[in-house]
């Protein structure tokens, strides 16, 4: 294991600091003056420039800017907001909740829904209940999730009035975010899960499972689950990251105060160093938690476990 971890360390530094040199980037690479896109709107005087420029490090060569700019991130400093007069790690820390909820309440979804369909379709391939778990699954992956946060809303907020549309307050405001966010995600985990169990009641050590006279029960939740999982397991770590990718949407649509919504309006205010701090703050979720996958499925399947330890 602390092999496996110190390797997956290893290629996760790399990346980590591909992500970093790219989001230097972007700030030095925009047209323009950095420091008056910064000010824009602001009738900022020419010392005010001058004064951000300071403040940003950009008198100073690109290199030494790099090592101000690593140096600040390695102690938690993910830039300061000029427009919101305020550090964007605090910006982003005071909306992480919301979006924790509404990613975690669309995992929910996913789950609740994905899982036992995709059971139905891979227990009893060819039978209705897997012609419509397939044909769920098709439709979820058709339908874009923003154009189905609008039917939602229209549906039941609009014409039946059961649920709010707009803005948080409780269990009711979560439910249509997380159900536009999570059934796409669904249709995906229904289709991985039927492909795995329809493969894996395919292998010998099923067959002499069932040739032993265990029960259907037995058979799928103490062997063919477990092993047909594995690939579900990988799946929702690398969906984690468009979970975050469409909060962005779902988040301005909903009208819901998370990292999604404050990354939307800082770019409509050019806000660059917001930018740079929420993008770097999403890649470095999204490296963990692929990291944490893979520890998971290590620990869901031997095959990898053993792989593991050569």
């Amino acid at each position: 294991m602390a092999r496996f971890l110190g390797r997956r360390l290893l290629v996760a530094i790399p990346v980590l600091f591909g992500v970093v040199v790219l989001v230097f980037l972007i700030l030095r690479l925009i047209p323009g003056d950095p420091a008056q896109i910064v000010l824009m709107g602001t009738n900022a005087s020419p010392e005010r420039v001058a004064q951000v420029r300071h403040q940003m490090g950009l008198d100073q060569s690109w290199f030494s800017q790099f090592v101000i700019y690593v140096g600040g991130l390695l102690r938690g400093d993910l830039g300061y907001s000029y427009i919101s007069h305020g550090t964007v790690a605090a910006q982003i820390g005071s909306r992480l909740p919301s979006t924790i909820d509404l990613a975690a309440a669309a995992l929910a979804v996913a789950l609740i829904v994905g899982v036992p369909t995709g059971i139905i379709g891979g227990f009893w391939p060819g039978s209705i209940g897997d012609k419509l778990a397939t044909g769920f699954s098709v439709l979820g992956l058709a339908v874009p999730y923003f154009w189905l946060a609008q039917l939602l809303i229209l549906l039941f907020a609009v014409d039946l009035r059961w649920l709010p549309a707009l803005g948080v307050g409780g269990p009711t405001a979560l439910i249509l975010p997380a159900l536009s966010l999570g059934l796409g995600f669904a249709a995906i985990i229904t289709r991985i899960l039927r492909s795995a169990l329809i493969d894996v009641y395919q292998q010998p050590y099923i067959i002499v499972a069932r040739s032993k006279g265990l029960s259907n029960w037995h058979v799928l939740t103490r062997h063919a689950l477990r092993n047909a999982t594995s690939s579900v397991t990988t799946i929702i770590g690398l969906q984690i990251g468009n979970l975050l990718a469409g909060a962005v949407a779902t988040e301005v649509i909903f009208g819901r105060p998370g990292i999604g919504n404050y990354l939307v309006s800082q770019i409509q205010l050019k806000d660059i160093p917001s930018i740079q701090g929420i993008v770097l703050f999403i890649a470095l979720c999204y490296i963990v938690i692929n990291i944490l996958v893979d520890v998971s499925h290590g620990m869901l399947d031997p095959r990898v476990r053993k792989a593991w330890a050569s």
